[in-house]
């Protein structure tokens, strides 16, 4: 207490203070022990609704390019959506280290929002292009002639995908594609089999039912489920199968979202319920 105390201790009430008045010399009885240990939790993942509030509440991009940045960081695969969250890929764990090593400045949240307003004042006609961007070169090609003679080469490994090719019988790899991972053969250039890389959810296909429900991606990235028999079975579903039927009208139950929860309902009939 005599290298730290509160500043308003004098004016809380009695029961809120940290220690009841003492004497010198007065004996004090213990009566309960409570020990309490608590972890230091890291931040929660971002959402694409909350990465958009943080980059809006630090002035970085504006509405028009809150869309395509979300889209480009997972084209490239530097994230991955998990549960609604971003996740770091390998190759985006890899392309941070190398920005902080030989751009620092680039990550700079201040540096980056100030080149906004710069930008803006070049398009209000308050600025001369030429002389900003003239500004930001004369280091960055410093930089970067640095980073085209230090820089290594990174080569992400080919990752094993637990799985045996169907056309020759080589072991299967995960690779990185522009358009993010997808399963390979580890025998290219002879033999050129590629699948895409489906999560398998446990639900048995309602319409053929010999196949397996999977877990897809539309060309727009937007999550989609189908039958792994497909084309013989052209099953589809924008909403998640779930795994017994409806007890109403044994229809197929699905997952529906609504701006308020989550819950499962019926595609055949009305039966709704909430999500265990």
């Amino acid at each position: 207490m005599k290298v730290y105390i509160e500043g308003n201790d004098d004016n809380k009430k009695e029961e809120d203070r940290l220690l009841p008045a003492l004497e010198e010399g007065q004996t004090v009885e213990k009566q309960d022990i409570t020990p309490n240990q608590h972890f230091t939790q890291p931040p929660p993942r971002y959402t694409e609704a909350r990465l958009v509030k943080t980059l809006e509440e630090l002035g970085i991009g504006r509405p028009s390019t809150y869309a395509p940045t979300l889209d480009t960081i997972q084209r490239r695969g530097y994230v991955a959506l998990d549960e609604k969250r971003f996740v770091p890929t390998e190759l985006g764990e890899i392309v941070l280290d190398l920005i902080v090593e030989f751009f620092p400045e680039i990550l700079d949240v201040e540096f980056t929002a100030k080149m906004e307003e710069d930008l803006d004042s070049i398009e209000d006609g308050r600025d001369n292009w030429i002389g900003i961007i003239d500004q930001f070169y004369q280091s960055f090609e410093k930089r970067l002639k640095v980073a085209e003679e230090e820089m290594e080469e990174v080569e992400i490994k080919d990752e094993p995908a637990g799985e045996d090719c169907e056309k020759c019988g080589h072991e299967m790899v995960y690779k990185m594609g522009r358009y993010g991972k997808f399963m390979a053969c580890s025998n290219f250039p002879d033999c050129r089999n590629t699948k895409a890389i489906v999560k398998d959810i446990g639900v048995t296909c309602p319409t053929c039912k010999e196949g397996n429900i999977v877990e897809r991606k539309s060309k727009k990235r937007r999550i989609f489920y189908g039958c792994d028999r497909y084309p013989e079975c052209e099953f589809v579903s924008w909403d998640k199968p779930i795994a017994r039927p409806c007890p109403k009208c044994q229809g197929l139950l699905v997952e529906k979202k609504s701006k308020k929860a989550v819950y499962v309902a019926c595609s055949s009939c009305d039966y709704e319920e909430e999500k265990q």
